[in-house]
């Protein structure tokens, strides 16, 4: 794959990344409090597919997470948060990306999250998810609530056949998929059902062409991608583009190294972190996509990331195949 290595400015990054979480007192960390457990996650998957986790204090981390966790098994974006099925995934991959998924209790976060629910009681008569107690719909929290009970290997936990179907009645004719059935076909959206998908063994029900042509159609000149037509391009979505493409088999259908090319100028290079176009504000969320989006592209110097578990290969690979 094209790209130098002295292209990405990954020494930069990593820099920027753990001084993200020292600046709690600035204005952009106060209003992103709610936020942190998946901000953790964001940086975290960066620094380690960069090869950098280790610059990080691993135990003031894990007992950072484990006291965003309720008594029900999930947990809140921070500390004294509500729990929400989308921060307890971003606790659980981080504890993953540091093996330390055995401080968790996972009949405990299976069967107890989120109060008085638990992730299957989270499941809807239709096969959705909602993602807490409040009964917010969208196949977000359902590839969610699948991802996390995956990698807890509790997956037979909920009714996998129901929320197959679901997933499926959420497609478009366009090939796509929306947060709920007859929703608009989105990238991010597509991301999560494809995904949901393939962590259930049922990547049969797309059409693999006719997604695939959709999908491909999100690069624009620039060689970056969007997420609906006629939409500017963003980092973000050489993650939930591309990550989908891979999935079916269809990711040979885009210029990779146009958006290479896209994600490469999209860097601050002189302070680190990646934004959503070139000459933007950087984030943690972009620098993480975009570094994703690089590893998903084979790019050298960064790990191979899974693109339905969203974790390095390396750290599936732990989970599932390793003798405890």
């Amino acid at each position: 794959m094209g790209g130098k290595i002295g292209d990405l400015e990954a020494e930069k990054h990593v820099r920027y990344i753990v001084s993200v979480e020292k600046r709690r007192d600035d204005f952009e960390s106060v209003v992103t409090e709610h936020l942190r457990m998946n901000g953790a996650y964001w940086g975290l998957t960066a620094l380690d597919l960069l090869g950098k986790l280790e610059v990080v204090d691993q135990d003031e981390v894990v007992s950072w997470i484990m006291e965003c966790q309720h008594e029900s098994g999930g947990f809140g974006g921070n500390v004294g948060h509500d729990p929400h099925v989308v921060h307890t995934l971003s606790a659980v991959q981080v504890l993953a990306l540091f093996d330390k998924l055995n401080v968790l209790d996972a009949d405990k976060v299976s069967n107890c999250i989120l109060g008085t629910y638990n992730i299957a009681g989270l499941q809807n008569e239709d096969g959705s998810f909602s993602g807490d107690t409040w009964g917010e719909i969208d196949t977000r929290f359902t590839y969610i609530a699948i991802c996390c009970l995956s990698i807890l290997q509790c997956l037979g936990r909920i009714n996998v056949e129901k929320a197959v179907n679901y997933v499926v009645s959420c497609k478009n004719v366009d090939g796509g998929f929306g947060c709920t059935p007859g929703a608009e076909s989105h990238a991010g959206q597509i991301f999560c059902c494809v995904g949901a998908l393939a962590l259930m063994g049922s990547l049969h029900h797309v059409d693999k062409d006719l997604l695939g042509w959709w999908l491909c159609e999100r690069q624009v000149k620039s060689g970056g991608l969007n997420g609906r037509p006629e939409k500017l391009p963003d980092v973000c979505y050489s993650w939930w583009v591309l990550s989908s493409l891979i999935m079916i088999d269809r990711a040979h259908w885009i210029d990779k190294n146009k958006l290479i090319k896209f994600i490469i100028d999209c860097q601050d290079r002189e302070n680190g972190g990646i934004s959503d176009r070139p000459d933007d504000a950087v984030d943690v969320f972009h620098t993480y996509f975009g570094v994703a989006g690089l590893s998903l592209l084979e790019y050298p110097g960064v790990k191979p990331i899974d693109p339905a578990y969203a974790l390095p290969v390396d750290v599936v690979n732990r989970i599932f195949f390793s003798r405890r």
